[in-house]
């Protein structure tokens, strides 16, 4: 009777340890199935919400850099000039000093520092013969259709 009492014993958590598998298999079974849609709808909702940050930090981003000290232009481009595919005469003026720059696409070379600044409404405003030319006749195209 010692040697079945103890049979039982041993059989006992063998037999219980040997249902919870089973009974957790049979309730994980559908979990796994309806669990792939919610998985991949949660995966996307998580990109979603990651491009959606991304967007809204570089919009902070633009916003700040506005708003900061770096508004006030000590440098500003006055007017440039193709001299070749890759090469440009540019004049700028910094603080009082206007400074005709070479640029190419290995170096920017200070070409002449202008002893009086040119104004650039004025030279902007003479518009070449060219472009007046053509401006005419376009003008007088658009008169003749009405």
């Amino acid at each position: 009777m010692k040697y079945s009492m103890a049979g039982l014993l041993l059989a006992l958590p063998l037999s219980a340890l040997a249902a919870e598998p089973v009974a957790q298999a049979a309730a994980a079974a559908p979990v796994v199935s309806s669990g792939i849609g919610g998985q991949l709808t949660q995966l996307v909702l998580g990109l979603l919400l990651v491009v959606g940050l991304i967007f809204v930090l570089a919009w902070l981003m633009r916003r700040v850099q506005r708003i900061g000290p770096g508004n006030a232009q000590v440098i500003e481009m006055i007017g440039s000039r193709a001299l070749g595919p890759r090469d440009r005469l540019v004049l700028v003026q910094v603080g009082e000093e206007q400074i005709l720059l070479g640029i190419t696409p290995g170096r920017i070379t200070p070409l002449h520092v202008l002893k009086h600044p040119v104004d650039a409404a004025q030279t902007q405003a003479a518009t070449p013969e060219f472009a007046q030319r053509l401006m005419e006749l376009l003008g007088k195209d658009q008169k003749d259709k009405k």
